[in-house]
C-alpha cells in the first residue's frame, strides 16, 4: 500500500480508501464478512475509512467501531500512520441529493450538525470523527454562518478533526463557493475514468487551497467492473436497480466493453479503473466499496502496481462520459 499527505490536514492516509456503504444496508450484505474484510484491509496497510450514518441507521459506523478500537484509534499525526475515521451527516430531510432552492435550515440546521455528530461519535465508540463530512451540499449554502458556527464549535471541542462536503453527483461545480471560506478541509467527489469534470475546476481549486480529494464510485456504480450484461438486474429495493435504467444500463455496458478492449494482458477492469484515479496527483484517497476478502485484496493490489503508463493513462482520457444529474442518476 502506498500512501498520500491528505491535503492541508497533513495526515497520511492509505491512496486506497475503505468506501463502507455497501456494509450498511446493501443487499447480501454480511457482518461477520464485513469485519474480515475490514481486518484484512488493516492487515494490507489500509488506513482511511469513509462511512456515514446513512449506511444503515448507524451500522457501517459501528462495524467500522469496532476495527477502530481493536487497532487501537489514535489522533491522527503528520509523522505517524493510524487509522483515519470520515463520517457523514445526513439530510435532515432525508433527500439525496439536495436540489436547487433547499433551505439550510431544512437540510442542516445547527442542532441537526450536533446531534448527528454526536450519535456518529457514539456509533464509532470514540471520543471523536477525524472528518465529519456534509452528505449532501448545495453552493447557495457557503456564506451561511450557521453551519460555520456549529462546524467550528465541533472543531473547538475536539469531536471533529475536520470538515468535509460530499459532491452531488454529477455537479463538481457545486461546492467552489464554498470552498472559497477557507472552512472546508476536504471534498468528496465522484471521479473515475468516464467522470473526469472534476479536473477542470474543482481539482485547481482544491490544489490551490490544499483541500484533500476523496474519490469516490471509481467503479461508477459496477460499470467498471466489467461485470454488467443488458440482463443484469437486482433487488428492487437496491440502489443499483434504480439507477441501471434501461437507457442507462445499455450505455454503461457499452462503454464498458470498449474499455476492455485497451486492458494489457493480465490487467482487470477494476485495476485499470483504479490506477487510472491514481494517476492523479490531486486525489488524496479513492474509496472503492469492498464487501469481500478478494475485493479487498484485488483494490490494494492496484496500488501496489502503481499509475497507468503515460500512453495508456492519455486514451482513457478519450473515453470521458459527462453526464448531468436525472431522475434516475439520483
Amino acid at each position: 500500500m502506498k500512501y498520500r499527505r491528505f491535503g492541508r490536514l497533513g495526515w497520511p492516509v492509505s491512496e486506497i480508501g475503505y468506501g463502507m456503504w455497501g456494509l450498511g444496508d446493501w443487499t447480501g450484505s454480511d457482518d461477520d464478512e464485513s469485519r474480515a474484510a475490514l481486518r484484512e484491509f488493516v492487515r494490507l496497510g489500509g488506513t482511511f475509512f469513509d462511512t456515514a450514518w446513512a449506511y444503515g441507521d448507524g451500522h457501517s459506523e459501528r462495524l467500522l467501531g469496532e476495527v477502530l478500537r481493536e487497532h487501537g484509534y489514535a489522533q491522527p499525526t503528520r509523522l505517524a500512520l493510524p487509522l483515519v475515521a470520515a463520517s457523514k451527516i445526513p439530510p435532515k430531510n432525508r433527500t439525496w441529493p439536495s436540489k436547487r432552492g433547499m433551505a439550510l435550515e431544512d437540510v442542516f440546521p445547527p442542532e441537526h450538525i450536533r446531534e448527528y455528530a454526536e450519535r456518529t461519535i457514539e456509533n464509532l465508540g470514540t471520543d471523536r470523527v477525524d472528518l465529519l463530512q456534509f452528505h449532501v451540499w448545495e453552493d447557495a449554502w457557503a456564506q451561511d454562518a450557521r453551519w460555520q458556527r456549529a462546524m467550528l464549535a465541533l472543531k473547538d471541542e475536539g469531536l471533529v478533526g475536520g470538515i468535509g462536503v460530499s459532491v452531488n453527483r454529477w455537479e463538481p461545480w457545486n461546492v467552489l463557493e464554498t470552498l472559497g471560506t477557507g472552512l472546508v478541509d476536504a471534498v468528496q467527489v465522484i471521479y473515475n475514468v468516464f467522470d473526469q469534470a472534476p479536473e477542470d475546476e474543482l481539482f485547481p481549486r482544491c490544489r490551490e487551497l490544499g483541500v484533500a480529494v476523496i474519490a469516490r464510485v471509481p467503479f461508477d456504480e459496477g460499470t467498471l467492473t466489467g461485470t454488467l450484461t443488458l440482463d443484469s438486474r437486482w433487488p428492487e429495493d437496491d440502489f443499483r436497480q434504480q439507477y441501471f435504467v434501461p437507457e442507462n444500463l445499455r450505455e454503461s455496458v457499452a462503454r464498458a466493453d470498449a474499455l476492455k478492449a485497451l486492458l494489457p494482458a493480465g490487467m482487470t477492469l477494476p485495476e485499470l479503473a483504479l490506477r487510472f484515479i491514481l494517476g492523479n496527483d490531486d486525489v488524496s484517497t479513492v474509496i472503492p466499496g469492498m464487501r469481500k476478502l478478494r475485493h479487498v485484496r484485488a483494490n490494494v493490489a492496484a496500488s501496489d502496481a502503481g499509475p497507468l503508463g503515460r500512453a495508456l493513462q492519455r486514451t482513457l482520457r478519450a473515453h470521458r462520459w459527462d453526464r448531468v444529474p436525472t431522475e434516475w442518476s439520483q
